[in-house]
């Protein structure tokens, strides 16, 4: 039976503390995302997750850092209030105010049923987080043939008209995360959740806040 709950649960971390030396660029908070705005629920430009996901996701960024690479996370714990943000901007007739940069190929509705977005997010559970990988040095993404929240098929984890170090890219991501419990969404080459997550039933919605 699914629970929603409005307070922070101890065991919620922010990740900038928790993992040395990731990346975060929280697209939700600085209006840069496919809405246009800052997403309710949004309201410090910090990433939290579940100190579970946390300590696997910390085992990945090592795995990284030993090669000059390391993680840049743009997502991770989302409010179940900005949730329902998206859903009410996908009812709203279409404005193109992002539509050439994010969605070019689809309609808002079409963005939804193609499971891009949905009206409950594993994100709210806590223990489901997007990224990319970055050189360490430059702090510039790797190519990995599309970027975060392009809702095209071009996103799709197996989406075969790759370059050969694009797709390699992603292969070594996918292979990473697993290697650390983590399984990928088909439809989104950044998005991951934790297998064994902690909080599996419950939804929550409390604000992030520094």
């Amino acid at each position: 039976m699914k629970k929603i709950m409005i307070v922070r649960p101890s065991d919620f971390v922010d990740i900038a503390l928790a993992i040395p030396g990731i990346m975060t660029d929280v697209k939700y908070y600085t209006g840069d995302n496919f809405v246009g705005e800052r997403i309710d629920g949004y309201e410090a430009p910090i990433i939290l997750l579940t100190e579970k996901a946390a300590i696997a996701l910390g085992r990945v960024q090592k795995q990284l850092l030993e090669e000059g690479f390391g993680l840049k996370v743009f997502d991770g714990y989302r409010p179940k209030r900005a949730v329902a943000h998206f859903v009410r901007w996908g009812k709203l007739d279409e404005d193109e105010k992002t539509k050439s940069v994010y969605y070019p190929e689809k309609t808002r509705q079409e963005i939804f049923d193609g499971g891009f977005i949905a009206p409950e997010s594993s994100h709210t559970r806590g223990s489901t987080v997007d990224l990319t990988v970055v050189n360490i040095e430059t702090g510039t993404e790797i190519d990995m043939g599309g970027m975060f929240d392009f809702f095209s098929e071009v996103s799709y984890s197996d989406y075969d008209h790759l370059t050969l170090e694009q797709s390699k890219n992603r292969v070594q991501l996918r292979y990473l995360m697993r290697s650390e419990g983590f399984e990928p969404m088909q439809q989104e080459w950044w998005h991951f959740m934790l297998s064994d997550e902690p909080y599996p039933e419950t939804y929550f919605d409390f604000p992030i806040q520094g």
